[in-house]
């Protein structure tokens, strides 16, 4: 458990742990006969599960912005030749485990469709709805998508993608800022403000250019006069057009960028937790994508179950819905240790393989078209 802690930052993880939970708990008081029952025994709870626990999504968002940027341009200027293959390797990393997430929700709908006839439950797909969501296009075509929550891997990618381009285009001392910074305010007063945009990487960058400048100002000689600077922008986007995720996203933006700021003067962490909590905070942050793929599996066999065994009263009702929380969480564990990491390895693998072959041709056959 230990071996958790290297490399790891625990303000980060505990931000995706926190994050992850909500979005869960958001689904499970939103979808099937367990939502209603949450609804009877615990009203409050389940409304604000309902309203408020999916804007937990402005972190993950404000997060990709900020690691980003940590690992394209630290230092404000893309670092590396072309941007093909950094958005590659953004593909690989979230799309193969979501294709083995997307076989067990199919799977599991299948499954859940015997005991539970629910409008939450997904169909089974047709072969353009698979290869739509293979190719991360499911939100921008307009199809049904086979498990919640998959758009936002369509539009994390889009926004790295998006974010990569931006920082390769600017290859001039400030255009990498200039250019992210400009979108980021463009999203925050206007694409930001149409819900039309919102298969869209513009939609989005408001929140995840907040997370990149949030890096920056902590890296900066002068970290403090950026970060008011930072909360002034946010704070006259919220004047103009008062929106709740984007006052979240800002928060948590200006959170990140005092982090990194008191990391860079501090000799060690700025957050210091006992190590069996920071092992579990380490635990839960890093299977925080696993649980976000596998979780709406567990949500549609656990209402299918609990239909299918006619339980009645409010303790049951909650009894059986901490229960699928809990096999949410093993079941992520698993996924991740099981899933996604040897399928990283994979795809870590694969690239190296396509770097050394494409070193030991002449060097014309190495141009843009190509590639």
């Amino acid at each position: 458990m230990t071996a958790l802690l290297r490399g790891r930052q625990t303000p980060i993880d505990a931000l995706k742990l926190l994050a992850s939970q909500l979005i869960v708990l958001h689904h499970f008081a939103t979808y099937g006969p367990l939502a209603d029952a949450l609804g009877r025994a615990a009203p409050a709870l389940s409304t604000w599960f309902y309203d408020y626990a999916r804007m937990a999504v402005q972190v993950f968002l404000v997060l990709g912005g900020y690691l980003a940027v940590r690992s394209l341009a630290p230092a404000g200027e893309f670092r590396g030749g072309t941007p093909w293959r950094a958005i590659l390797q953004r593909y690989q990393r979230l799309i193969l485990p979501l294709l083995v997430a997307l076989l067990l929700a199919v799977a599991s709908a299948a499954l859940a469709r015997q005991w539970l006839s629910d409008d939450f439950i997904p169909g089974a797909p047709a072969w353009g709805q698979a290869l739509a969501h293979a190719g991360l296009l499911h939100g921008v075509l307009g199809v049904d998508s086979l498990s919640a929550g998959v758009w936002y891997v369509a539009i994390d990618f889009q926004l790295f993608a998006l974010m990569a381009l931006l920082l390769w285009l600017g290859r001039r001392p400030c255009w990498p800022q200039t250019l992210l910074l400009g979108l980021m305010l463009a999203s925050l007063f206007f694409f930001n403000r149409d819900a039309d945009w919102d298969n869209w990487a513009l939609y989005f960058f408001g929140a995840y250019g907040l997370g990149a400048a949030a890096f920056w100002a902590g890296n900066a000689r002068r970290p403090g006069w950026l970060l008011v600077l930072l909360a002034g922008v946010g704070l006259l986007a919220l004047v103009f057009d008062f929106r709740e995720r984007i006052a979240l996203a800002l928060t948590v933006a200006l959170l990140l960028g005092l982090f990194q700021w008191c990391q860079n003067t501090a000799a060690s962490s700025p957050v210091r937790l006992p190590a069996s909590l920071s092992n579990v905070v380490a635990l839960l942050g890093k299977t925080s994508y696993a649980l976000f793929l596998v979780h709406f599996s567990v949500l549609m066999l656990g209402n299918a179950l609990f239909a299918r065994l006619g339980l009645g009263g409010t303790w049951p009702a909650v009894l059986f819905l901490l229960g699928c929380w809990a096999s949410c969480l093993g079941l992520a564990v698993g996924f991740e240790r099981w899933v996604e990491a040897p399928l990283g390895r994979l795809g870590y693998r694969l690239n190296r393989g396509l770097s050394s072959a494409s070193a030991s041709r002449p060097v014309q056959s190495s141009s843009p078209r190509i590639l």
